[in-house]
């Protein structure tokens, strides 16, 4: 009695004249592969795009890129983001860039307030340092509220159908107004003391 689990050797004979499997190795040089799939690379071919005359030098290419890098850095400093952008927003940098402001001294008065507050300090020099930075936080918020509400003044008089959010607007300009003057993107593109 045959076990349930053996093949017949008529089964494995007749398997093994079926169709055997081609490996790519085996296949011919012309060989097309069926819709869908890859078309195997030739050997020594490269890929150039289309209407190129010559294929740039590694020394080349990164030129290119460092080249088109700093083009793209300068106009971003001469006119900004997509943040930047609209009458309103640039009407709110020249408010900002066309006066001195208690923020661009808050980075430098924290710093000496840093220093002077440490421990090894005398008891005057912390002292003073704690009163330095009390005053320049409230100079800070003092001045944040005379933009915003110059700000306020100018866009509605000059935009008064304007869509942009003021509380963004106020935002945007006190955050330009404590940073260095010479820092702020988008340049400056007016004076101090000129009028808006």
């Amino acid at each position: 009695m045959q076990s349930l689990f053996r093949r017949k050797s008529t089964d494995v004979t007749e398997e093994s004249t079926g169709t055997p499997e081609t490996s790519d190795s085996a296949r011919p040089k012309n060989y097309t592969p069926a819709k869908g799939r890859e078309t195997p690379k030739r050997p020594g071919a490269s890929r150039q795009p289309a209407g190129s005359a010559k294929a740039l030098t590694k020394e080349e290419a990164r030129e290119r890129k460092r080249t088109l890098r700093q083009e793209a850095a300068a106009e971003y400093r001469a006119e900004g983001g997509p943040r930047d952008r609209g009458p309103e927003r640039q009407l709110a940098r020249n408010v900002v860039d066309s006066r001195r402001t208690a923020g661009t001294y808050f980075f430098g008065g924290a710093l000496i307030v840093l220093i002077g507050s440490n421990g090894a300090m005398p008891d005057l020099v912390r002292t003073v340092a704690t009163s330095l930075w009390g005053v320049l936080l409230i100079a800070v918020v003092l001045d944040a509220i005379l933009i915003a509400r110059k700000i306020k003044r100018l866009v509605r008089e000059r935009y008064p159908k304007t869509e942009q959010r003021m509380g963004s607007l106020y935002m945007y300009a006190i955050m330009r107004s404590i940073t260095f003057r010479r820092m702020r993107v988008p340049k400056p593109a007016v004076k101090i003391g000129e009028k808006v």
